[in-house]
């Protein structure tokens, strides 16, 4: 039996997965503010998993959590929780759940999701996995296995600059990192929102971009084209670079209309080769791959 936890700012949702991937339990609860109050949370939540899922307590407990996690240091830079920066969170966290623990940030986990029994699961090695959402960010599985990198830093590409930008993208913007013009303040939900407003003057949030799209709206048809126009050239040196089997989308921009087809149709124009064979889908798990693929940080 496998334990998984995905540690969000305003949630924790657990998940038991037996050996094949069926769910045989599952837990959600708030999350608490405050670094002793987070370890009683997760400590709990495996205790409420325990009794359908692992009575013997044989099993450790995989944790997916968001920002940069140095899973050599067992520690964490995470922007959502503040209260665990610098903390030797993996250690505290296996002191008081009782079972050893390992971490790994969201995208990694998302990405192993997926690639384990997700979309990219079968003949895929190589899988860039890409959340859009509040924010930007990547992850990287080859063979099966998360590629966390010597920094922790491996697939974090959201922090990259926009390449090949131009005035239709709008003026660059600062980004919560501290630099100007990062690939986030473009592709995520509230750059998507900006895109609008500079093509067309209007104020509206994705959804209501997506639905006026669908109906028929020329204006948010064009802001969606920039937009995937925006996102093929930001995947485009990860092609170049990584040349993965697949690319994996899941955050909430990931239910964008025709947002896959739009962005292959545009890549090969920047990659280095002009039709290139990586795939492109969104995650079968979708908002579940975070907690599915913590639970998958522990072998059989």
């Amino acid at each position: 039996m496998r334990l998984g936890i995905d540690l969000g700012g305003t949630k924790i949702a657990a998940v038991a997965l037996d050996r094949d991937g069926t769910e045989f339990a599952r837990h959600r609860r708030p999350t608490p503010r405050g670094y002793d109050a987070t370890l009683d949370a997760l400590a709990e939540t495996v205790a409420a998993l325990i009794p359908a899922a692992d009575p013997a307590g044989t099993h450790g407990v995989g944790i997916s959590l968001p920002g940069v996690v140095d899973a050599a240091a067992g520690r964490v830079r995470a922007v959502n929780l503040p209260w665990l920066e610098g903390r030797p969170f993996a250690d505290d966290a296996a002191r008081r759940i009782g079972r050893p623990v390992r971490i790994a940030n969201d995208a990694n986990c998302f990405t192993l999701s997926e690639a384990t029994d997700g979309v990219a699961a079968g003949d895929t090695s190589v899988v860039f996995g890409v959340i859009l959402g509040t924010g930007v960010g990547g992850g990287i599985v080859i063979d099966g296995r998360i590629l966390p990198g010597a920094n922790g830093l491996a697939g974090e590409w959201g922090h990259a600059p926009l390449p090949w930008r131009e005035e239709a993208d709008g003026p660059p913007v600062p980004c919560g990192c501290g630099k100007t013009g990062c690939l986030e303040t473009v592709l995520c939900g509230a750059g998507l929102t900006r895109l609008h407003r500079h093509l067309t003057g209007e104020t509206m949030e994705p959804p209501e971009i997506a639905a006026r799209a669908l109906a028929g709206d020329a204006a948010a048809a064009g802001t969606l084209a920039r937009h995937a126009d925006a996102l093929a050239r930001a995947l485009a040196p990860v092609l170049n670079l990584l040349d993965p089997d697949m690319v994996v989308v899941g955050g909430g921009l990931s239910a964008l209309p025709g947002l896959c087809e739009a962005v292959t149709r545009r890549w090969g124009t920047w990659t280095l080769a002009a039709a290139p064979r990586t795939r492109m889908a969104v995650a079968r798990h979708g908002a579940e791959s975070g907690m599915r693929g913590a639970a998958r940080l522990w072998p059989d």
